[in-house]
């Protein structure tokens, strides 16, 4: 049996040492601004990021890897003789899936042996984070290719992620409102709701960030209740927000969160600043 390395993409946002620590590889997305086009993995500096982004007009653009990116990655790793499992942001958000299906079909008709899975997680921020490192922890506890991927696909179903917006304007200028498009004109001026399954879906609509504290308490609570009891708070320029948020975690999970961190530019562009978002799964699946 083979050994099995998994692949991810940067829009998880998951702190590096996490990431270092699962034995996941990233790829990283582009993002194209008045400074030229980037790796979102070389934007370091989110505050700067972020303040040229509230300054206003057009939106930086972003893009996923190409096939070539995909095939360094993945070719060093079959010539060693590792299947690989490459999980990614939902096919409806991004063409991230489609060119590492691409890089995996040129690999496959090599004939080389091992195997490229690719999965669309039809999730994006935490939530992919969690599928990934699922299948991370089934791969090094030795699981071949079919049963990494499948820890990954259990992940992704008995998880959640919702996120209170500042508003739904850059959704809309970036062309991701998806469904949530029924609640555009008056609704700008309030905090929608939102969540992930494949399009970003609307969930409810509150007009206060206390009430939008409220709502994602409340959910935190049914994530628990669920047992999805290993927790992140994720957030975008909120840092005040998001340790409320925490501190409302703890008392509810008993626990502290596996990780707080800061949405990157990619997923960022389109949730705009004031983003708030926490995502549960159960802890089994991640051992």
């Amino acid at each position: 049996m083979s050994p099995v390395s998994v692949i991810s993409d940067t829009t998880h946002s998951m702190p590096p040492e996490i990431v270092a620590a699962s034995g996941a590889t990233q790829i990283s997305l582009y993002v194209k601004d008045a400074s030229g086009e980037r790796r979102e993995s070389e934007i370091t500096d989110l505050d700067d990021f972020y303040g040229r982004m509230r300054e206003g007009g057009s939106l930086p653009t972003t893009s996923q890897p190409s096939v070539g990116d995909f095939l360094a990655v993945y070719e060093p790793l079959v010539a060693a003789g590792n299947d690989v499992v490459s999980v990614h942001i939902s096919s409806e958000l991004y063409g991230t899936v489609s060119t590492a299906q691409q890089a995996a079909q040129e690999i496959a008709a090599r004939g080389s042996g091992p195997r490229v899975e690719v999965i669309d997680s039809g999730a994006a921020c935490a939530q992919l984070g969690f599928v990934v490192l699922a299948a991370a922890a089934a791969a090094r506890s030795g699981d071949d290719i079919d049963a990494v991927a499948q820890r990954a696909r259990e992940a992704r179903k008995h998880s959640k992620m919702f996120w209170a917006l500042d508003s739904l304007e850059h959704l809309r200028r970036g062309g991701r409102i998806g469904p949530a498009q029924a609640w555009l004109g008056g609704a700008l001026k309030i905090k929608p709701i939102l969540s992930v399954d494949g399009s970003i879906i609307p969930v409810e609509r509150v007009r206060t960030w206390s009430r939008a504290l409220d709502r994602l308490t409340h959910y935190m609570q049914a994530n628990k209740d669920n047992g999805a009891t290993t927790w992140i708070v994720q957030h975008i320029q909120g840092p005040d927000q998001a340790a409320a948020l925490v501190e409302i975690g703890r008392e509810i999970y008993g626990t502290e969160p596996l990780f707080v961190s800061e949405v990157g530019p990619v997923v960022g562009v389109h949730l705009g600043p004031g983003m708030l978002g926490t995502c549960g799964v159960p802890p089994a699946l991640l051992v």
